[in-house]
């Protein structure tokens, strides 16, 4: 896939197209994100529970929180970046991180209400697509080029994992778009040419899963019963039961996009481009699609304290009621 194929409004963020790192003729300052009158329409980038709060981060450094699961937004106090935030994670109801462009990685002890700027890397915009923490000290955040992070202090320092190159590569430089974890606390990242990297030991070394498939996964999740889904380009679906040793291509019936795979109990809910909606009830064995008669790109979904999915879009909150009314019915 192309460097430059993927864009960030759709919930995939931008890359950069050149092969190897520059620096850019002056850094950019960064500044505070703007609290403003509209910002539950602004681009949606990911989403993630926070007790019962929802947390969801994007565009402009915009970060927005629903106490009513779902129905209603407002803007966090204070975000000091104005960047592209691509990713958040929570641990409990207040310890949480986003990340994004610029290698920003952003820390919240008020469960989003307020954040602080924990790391940046002005000289490189290296952006973090996905953050996965195991508890209040251990986390990992993966992007651009293979860039790989591990903080075992919460957050306070971030080392950089070096990988090895995949088999017949000279170099390791796949984009790594997803984090999630299984129940046995194994680390997954989706990534570029049909591969997937495994950690065992939270993020400090890995190694490859290949499923065969040539395109790029964007997201993927460990389903209720304990089986692996990665999806991403045009519809592309893959399965495995065995940690991913063996992956078997799931027919979804669509050619958009997969941006965004949740769990919502016993249910597998996903989103895409082109207004895309799947549900499976049967593990990931198999889905329903649907699509949004306006075709609007969505960028996140996940399943609120009562189970209901609440997803994001390019143009911000998608409204519960024309949710509820393209979601495939019971």
């Amino acid at each position: 896939m192309a460097a430059s194929a993927l864009f960030v409004a759709a919930g995939c963020a931008a890359q950069a197209s050149a092969p190897a790192l520059s620096a850019p003729a002056a850094a950019p300052a960064l500044v505070p994100a703007v609290r403003v009158a509209h910002a539950d329409r602004a681009t949606m980038l990911a989403s993630a529970r926070a007790g019962d709060r929802i947390v969801a981060v994007g565009d402009h450094g915009v970060v927005l929180l629903s106490d009513d699961g779902g129905r209603s937004h407002r803007q966090a106090r204070s975000v000091p970046v104005d960047v592209a935030l691509t990713a958040v994670a929570f641990v409990d109801a207040q310890h949480g991180w986003a990340a994004g462009h610029w290698g920003v990685l952003l820390r919240t002890e008020d469960g989003g209400e307020t954040w602080q700027l924990q790391r940046s890397d002005v000289q490189h915009d290296r952006p973090l697509f996905a953050l996965h923490f195991f508890d209040r000290q251990n986390g990992v955040a993966v992007g651009l080029w293979s860039l790989v992070l591990v903080t075992q202090d919460g957050g306070a320092h971030w080392q950089a994992v070096d990988l090895s190159p995949p088999e017949g590569a000279k170099r390791a430089d796949l984009n790594l778009y997803g984090l999630f974890a299984d129940a046995q606390g194994r680390l997954y990242a989706p990534g570029e040419r049909g591969m997937v990297l495994r950690s065992d030991d939270q993020g400090k070394s890995w190694r490859y899963l290949s499923s065969g498939y040539a395109g790029s996964f964007w997201t993927g999740t460990a389903t209720p019963g304990g089986a692996l889904l990665v999806a991403g380009l045009r519809g592309s679906m893959y399965r495995s039961a065995d940690m991913g040793q063996s992956w078997q291509r799931i027919e979804t019936h669509t050619t958009a996009s997969i941006t965004a795979l949740a769990s919502a109990g016993d249910r597998i809910i996903g989103v895409g481009l082109d207004g895309l909606l799947l549900i499976s009830r049967d593990d990931g064995r198999s889905f329903a699609t649907a699509s949004r008669p306006d075709r609007l790109p969505l960028t996140s979904v996940l399943a609120n304290s009562q189970g209901r999915p609440v997803a994001y879009s390019r143009q911000g909150v998608l409204p519960r009621d024309a949710f509820k009314a393209q979601w495939p019915s019971d």
